[in-house]
């Protein structure tokens, strides 16, 4: 699974990663560069992916020899109590990894407490924003992954069945509740029909329902205010002149409670909505149609986030040059919503800052330390 398959990795590259850095030999001396853990890393995790994103920090700063203070979202609790279970079974030192159940105003406290070094956050702008502000004053570092707006750009070369299929995968895996998820696209003119038609068969044959049901393809939301509010998102971009192209009578909401949400694809939509410039986080999916790479990269450029962006296309030097231009931290080709751990997780503007995973990720749970010793004498 994902977790295994992250945690095995960052404990792999640990050895070289956090190897001394050797330099250019100088006669008489003897000059390197060592890696030494920060102290106390508090890792704050959200609701969505529990376990996935706690691993990307939890882990990497035991390896690196840091103590980690887990505290999870006050909806998953017993994730964080089960992952200091499981590390006391597998025989980590009592003490060395342990976790809080806290409030907003404790994680400020704990967040500005000179015992904590380093403080790792997922979570929204505005959580990322009081983390922050919370360790003005301090000189730690924070890392912060603030979620996203994802875009995706089918280009005109590319298959528009496969395309749309993915892309519907990307935009409602989880019920939209990935911050990588994809949240709007933009398809060349060329391919926008038939792009279109595949996308609407495919999300017609979702099966919303209870998620331990093995016939479940699309389960509910996290809570009933969170349909609220995405429901308020979409009727206001339909008022402004957005088409919904899903009839969302024939998922049967009502007789599922009221954290379920049917999902839609709007049409028609612009940048002047909130659906296609806010965090949607749910299943729902803008497109537009474009003319042009130069008007698609303008488009996905046009975001205060920047996590990840897809580049469907045949053509590798054109994702690449495409990929070049996007204010992103990760670009995909013919893929979506997926997280390497060879690779750093990394975002820019409001996503936030640093990186986790990869062998970067452990230059920000480490800090340098130069040895340089004279031997002629």
């Amino acid at each position: 699974n994902g977790f295994k398959q992250r945690a095995e990795r960052m404990l792999e590259l640990a050895p070289t990663a956090l190897a001394d850095v050797e330099v250019p030999k100088q006669d008489g001396f003897i000059r390197f560069i060592g890696r030494e853990p920060l102290g106390t890393v508090l890792v704050l995790s959200p609701w969505n992916y529990p376990y996935l994103t706690a691993v990307n920090s939890v882990v990497p700063a035991l390896a690196a020899g840091n103590t980690v203070v887990l505290k999870h979202s006050d909806q998953t609790p017993l994730c964080a109590e089960r992952m200091v279970e499981a590390a006391l079974e597998a025989g980590i030192p009592t003490g060395v990894f342990q976790y809080l159940h806290i409030n907003h105003d404790q994680v400020a406290a704990v967040v500005r407490d000179p015992r904590v070094d380093h403080v790792a956050f997922t979570g929204s702008v505005e959580g990322g924003r009081a983390v922050h502000s919370a360790s003005a004053g301090r000189f730690i570092a924070v890392g912060l992954e603030l979620g996203g707006k994802d875009p995706a750009y089918v280009r005109s070369d590319s298959d528009p069945v496969y395309a749309a299929e993915n892309i519907v995968d990307g935009a409602f895996f989880n019920s939209g509740q990935s911050c990588c998820g994809i949240e709007r696209v933009y398809v060349h003119e060329s391919l926008y029909d038939r792009f279109v038609e595949v996308v609407v068969d495919t999300v017609n044959r979702y099966r919303l329902g209870n998620p331990l049901d093995p016939e479940t393809n699309l389960g509910p939301m996290v809570k009933a205010a969170a349909v609220e509010r995405l429901s308020a998102d979409i009727e206001r971009s339909i008022s402004a002149g957005a088409r919904p192209l899903i009839d969302t009578k024939k998922f049967n909401v009502s007789l599922l409670g009221s954290a379920y949400m049917a999902p839609q694809v709007l049409e028609l939509v612009t940048h002047d909505m909130e659906i296609m410039t806010e965090e949607s986080f749910g299943p729902v999916v803008g497109i537009m149609k474009v003319s042009s790479d130069e008007e698609a990269v303008e488009l996905m450029n046009d975001s205060k986030y920047g996590l990840t962006a897809s580049i469907w296309t045949k053509d590798k030097e054109a994702a690449l040059s495409i990929g070049r231009k996007l204010e992103t931290g990760t670009v995909f080709m013919n893929r979506c919503d997926y997280l390497d751990p060879d690779l750093p997780w990394v975002g820019v503007k409001d996503t936030g800052r640093g990186c986790t995973l990869s062998a970067l990720g452990y230059e920000h749970l480490t800090r340098p330390k130069s040895f340089h010793l004279r031997l002629d004498i």
